[in-house]
């Protein structure tokens, strides 16, 4: 959760001025300082804190404090600012030359009083923490709590005013409402922000010492997307995100600083409320081959709608206390509680219609031979008007539906949601549902003392024909290759009745045996994956409030999802999937499990000019997955897809996750030192107990990490231009485990092949080490004239200790040996510029560019490595990874590509080409491509708001990096792309400097789609794109007489690719 404020603390009733406050015992001795600074020392020194409006108190003014009790320091701050105040409870409330009033005697108020209630929020629906609410020209007034809500007793008739700094003043009038909600619009950026960090601790935004960047919940509702990832792409420095080609609901791969490491996982941690959440994808692909079983991810699960906020910690220095699993950045969401008043209902419905927008580009002018799958026939008479974009895509939708509720009173507060999410892909036959329930209840028990979280999920998630990335799977590749010579309405029936089989078969005249054996209707609707799952997650949390400076908490979550796999492959489908003449059957049932929990005590306290926040504490964590299934041709009736008609002598048991179970104890501190509000000093320490290296020499490690921030606007004396100023830096070591579990002794575990023991011959290594990430970052934050903002931040790191597969010789007794090197180095700049303001004309703008580049080099590989197995060091200058797509060695960096065949040359340099014409291809070394990183990112969000209108939209470069594109590699190698035909209208491929050579031997030469010859296949990755655009009218509530409120229409396009 955001929480705002600035130098407020929460009250709940106001109390009569008691005369021995002024008595009350408090030092303050400030020099050259803000209004504002003193108002926050006093608070920190006292507890009392002031209530006014932003219009009254000039808190930018120098002022000098020498006072030896609280009466003459509050006379010393308001010294000169024509006002009067009264003290009630904890609150100094100070009204513009409002004198307190009193009644004359056996005189009385005739105007009755009212009881009013109402709830302050911000322009994102979050509460605003500490508004003062007073009822115009008098002393009586209040302040909202911790939810944004509020009680007073006020005059009937007369008009509230709520201010609060950084925000323009509201008004109502009493008796309009017996319960206000109230939107309060930014004047201009709070600078003492409260924003939620690791373990969601919560710290003032001015302390951190690392960049932390705030993703409201608007944004992500805004543009709705199955998975909710895809709506932070482009509005986040440093962060890159990329989305699966698997269709609607797919997972994303979230890199955040660049990729660490050369062998785990380089994904960000994501947290759900201070609490780890494993991140499991549901399938995978596995190169052009492809597995064929694409699925969605753990995260794509949470419902939007419940989201109040997300924090991005994108170094390892804001996600030190995560531990191991921080190392790659972390991703923090909030979710929404209950709030306090009347039950209020919520309805959010969004539908999404989308269209394959841009494609390859075709050739129709020629066709196919007979019985020829490739397109090198004749020039057709007539062009062949046949499109993949109309003729195969489907318009995709996708419906989103949601209700949320949210009641409660002073001590209980309860948040329910349901929501439903209906997506249909544009490749046919894939489909995404989800249904998502979620209620939590918070409560809080003597005299809020203790509080008590509750929470419950459950999500129903079913998806089918989630897109594989292969050319077996994938019935793209069919329709994009389809010979233009042919009939492509005819294989939309794409099956006919068999009287003789006395079932229906596949209709595909003309095939291919590698990339189209199937009609590609038939791989859709008659090729079918599904994944059904049922996830139930709970959460308990509980805080008890020893005095008001220390409390303790304790957290736990449990996780459990439950998923069944099953394909049905029906009879007469390529013999490569269904083995048989009656289909092929097969199911797994996967599972996996995590729980959670934490121990802390917070303790936040001020002593003279310092204050402490400090937290201790003590974190377990469980996870595993097993996958178990069966699978195998049909052997009574056909297509009958169930375990019991499975060919037992072809039936296949598989088995998965018995290396996946992973258990974490951990000790961890944070503390952090303030000295009058200016500087600030933050040190923290984790140490972690991993079952991943049990019995090596290295069982627990332990990491820290310090930062030092200083506000210079408090210091000095700045330009009034300049309304903020701030520098910090940071440095921070970071542990993970090795990648997964079973490697060490004792805990080595053999894989079964066709029911016997096939041992891997891995020599048990015991040396082995957590991976470690040393980094440190510097950081410049500045706030101009209130309106301009900016985020500057410079980040390096390095991670060692990587983990390698070396070769042993045969007199050792084993085969290969894990050894651990290297250094993967990653440096760059991350920056954000923001500009706010709400004209006269009552046009509210709000524009945000971002900035990130990041520099990926490997600094060391394994480099005369010894083992007590032999005397010769081993050594590994490099790694081949995709086959040898991606090479990586010294000086290199992770995202190089290669290719390694190109046209034979002669001794000058020219492609050589024989006197009959021919050409021919040679492996020679590998050449180096380029890197498919970008070189930098550029985001621009922008949003204008006018009289209920409003227009947003967010555009989003890539600047630099290269692609290669297997498609268009057989494309032209299957003569339908439009360069083919290019080159056949023009007698031939002009080779460049030579002339021409026949083109169809050219492209076939070529057009491989295997890595080996994409060096003919590299395009610059460098795009601009509108990336959204929103337009939405909210329609005033006197619409609707007050039963409905802030109803909003919007149109929304979006760009998917």
């Amino acid at each position: 959760m955001n929480i705002k404020r600035k130098g407020l603390t929460v009250g709940a009733l106001l109390l009569c001025m008691n005369l021995s406050t002024f008595a009350q015992s408090v030092k303050l001795n400030l020099k050259g300082v803000s209004v504002d600074r003193a108002m926050t020392e006093l608070r920190e020194k006292s507890g009392y804190s002031f209530v006014f409006a932003a219009a009254d108190v000039n808190t930018q003014k120098v002022i000098n404090v020498n006072a030896k009790d609280l009466k003459q320091a509050i006379g010393q701050i308001l010294d000169g600012q024509n006002v009067s105040y009264q003290i009630k409870g904890k609150n100094i409330v100070v009204a513009k030359g409002v004198k307190p009033q009193h009644k004359s005697n056996g005189q009385q108020n005739t105007k009755p009083k009212k009881r009013v209630n109402g709830t302050i929020v911000d322009e994102a629906g979050m509460p605003v923490i500490g508004a003062a609410v007073r009822q115009r020209g008098t002393q009586n007034a209040t302040v909202t709590d911790i939810d944004g809500n509020f009680t007073l007793d006020a005059t009937e008739g007369a008009d509230l005013e709520i201010t609060y700094i950084g925000y323009e003043p509201k008004n109502v009038r009493v008796g309009e409402s017996d319960n206000y909600k109230l939107a309060m619009k930014p004047a201009s950026r709070e600078l003492n922000e409260v924003v939620v960090t690791a373990l969601g601790i919560k710290r003032a935004e001015k302390a951190l010492s690392y960049n932390v960047q705030q993703v409201k919940s608007d944004e992500l509702t805004r543009v709705k997307d199955a998975n909710f990832v895809n709506s932070l792409n482009g509005k986040i420095a440093g962060v890159t995100i990329n989305k699966s080609g698997s269709g609607v609901g797919g997972s994303t791969r979230v890199v955040m600083r660049g990729a660490k490491s050369l062998e785990g996982n380089n994904n960000a941690l994501y947290v759900v409320d201070g609490i780890p959440l494993f991140n499991n994808s549901m399938g995978s692909d596995s190169g052009i081959m492809g597995e064929g079983k694409a699925g969605t991810e753990g995260i794509a699960d949470f419902n939007p709608e419940d989201i109040e906020s997300i924090s991005v910690l994108s170094g390892p220095s804001a996600a030190a206390l995560y531990g191991s699993s921080a190392a790659n950045g972390v991703i923090l969401i909030n979710t929404k509680k209950g709030k306090e008043g009347k039950l209020q209902v919520t309805f959010s419905s969004s539908s999404e219609f989308s269209k394959a927008y841009m494609t390859p580009e075709f050739q129709n002018t020629y066709g196919n031979k007979r019985d020829v799958y490739e397109s090198w026939g004749d020039k057709l008479d007539v062009p062949s008007s046949y499109d993949p974009k109309k003729d195969f895509f489907n318009t995709g939708t996708n419906f989103i539906n949601s209700v949320t509720l949210t009641t409660g009173n002073k001590t209980n507060q309860t948040f329910a949601s349901i929501s439903s999410t209906n997506s249909a892909g544009i490749v046919p036959n894939n489909e995404y549902n989800r249904l998502n329930v979620t209620i939590r209840n918070s409560s809080s028990f003597l005299n809020d003392k203790l509080q008590l979280d509750l929470g419950a999920s459950f999500v129903k998630q079913d998806d089918k024909n989630m897109v594989s990335q292969g050319q077996y799977w994938n019935p793209v590749m069919a329709a994009y290759l389809f010979p233009r010579g042919e009939n492509f309405n005819e294989m939309k029936v794409f099956e006919r009745w068999d009287e003789s089989r006395r079932i229906p078969v596949q209709y595909w005249p003309v095939s291919e045996p590698t990339y189209a054996s199937q009609n590609p209707y038939w791989t859709a609707y008659r090729n079918v994956a599904t994944n059904d799952k049922r996830r139930y997650m709970f959460n308990f949390g509980l805080t008890y409030k020893i005095a008001p400076w220390i409390n303790v908490a304790a957290r736990y979550r449990l996780d459990d999802s439950f998923v069944k796999f099953q394909r049905k492959i029906y009879a007469t489908s390529d013999q490569k999937f269904a083995e048989g003449p009656k289909g092929h059957y097969g199911y797994s049932n996967y599972n996996d499990h995590q729980d959670y929990a934490d121990v802390m005590a917070n303790i936040n306290k001020n002593f003279a000019d310092f204050s402490l926040s400090a937290n201790i504490g003590w974190s377990y964590s469980n996870y595993w997955n097993e996958d178990r299934g069966y699978k195998g041709t049909l052997l009574g009736v056909t297509n009958k897809f169930s375990a019991s008609n499975i060919d037992p002598s072809n039936g296949r048991v598989s088995e998965s996750g018995g290396d996946s179970h992973v258990r974490n104890h951990a000790a961890f501190a944070n503390v952090e030192l303030g000295w009058r509000s200016m500087v600030y000093l933050t040190m923290t320490g984790r140490n972690d107990w991993n079952s991943r290296l049990v019995n090596t020499d290295e069982e627990s490690f332990f990491y820290p990490s310090v930062g030092l921030s200083g506000i210079i606007s408090e210091m000095v004396k700045l330009p009034e231009f300049i309304s903020y100023l701030k520098v910090r830096g940071s440095y921070t070591e970071v542990g993970a485990p090795i990648s997964r579990s079973g490697l060490t002794p004792g805990t080595v575990t053999e894989p079964i092949v066709g029911g016997t023991l096939n041992p891997r011959s891995i020599y048990p290594f015991t040396d082995f080490k957590a991976e470690r990430t040393r980094s440190y970052e510097f950081g410049l934050s500045f706030r101009l004239w209130n309106k301009l903002s900016a985020e500057v931040t410079y980040y390096h790191s390095n991670t060692k200790n990587q983990t390698f597969l070396g070769e042993l010789p045969e007199f050792t007794g084993y085969k290969q040996i894990y050894l651990q090197a290297g250094d993967v180095e990653n440096r760059g700049w991350e920056a954000s510029l923001n500009y706010s303001d709400r004209l006269k004309c009552g046009l509210q703008i709000s524009s945000t560019v971002s900035f990130s580049r990041n520099v990926n080099e490997i600094k060391e590989m394994v480099n005369d490595y010894h083992t007590p197995l032999m005397d010769e060091a081993i050594n590994i200058p490099e790694v081949l990874k995709d086959k040898g797509r991606t090479i990586l060695k010294k000086g290199g960096s992770i995202h190089d590509i290669y290719a390694n065949t190109f046209l034979k040359k002669d001794h000058l340099g020219f492609v050589e080409v024989k006197t009959d014409g021919s050409f021919g291809v040679e492996r020679g070394e590998p050449v180096y491509l380029g890197k498919t990183a970008p070189d930098f990112n550029l985001g621009w969000n922008n949003s204008f708001s006018y009289k209920g209108f409003g227009l947003s939209f967010l555009i989003n470069g890539r600047f630099g990096g290269v692609v290669t594109s297997s498609t268009e590699a057989l494309l032209d190698r299957f003569g339908v792309s439009k360069r083919s035909a290019e080159a056949r209208d023009a007698g031939g491929y002009m080779i460049p400097g030579q002339g021409p050579v026949d083109a169809k031997t050219y492209f076939q030469m070529i057009g491989t789609g295997n890595y080996e010859t994409s060096g003919y296949y590299v395009y610059k990755a460098t795009n601009i794109r509108l990336q959204e655009l929103t337009c939405s009218y909210t329609m005033p509530n006197r619409w609707f007489g007050g039963v409905l409120k802030d109803v909003t229409v919007s149109f929304i396009a979006t760009t998917l690719g």
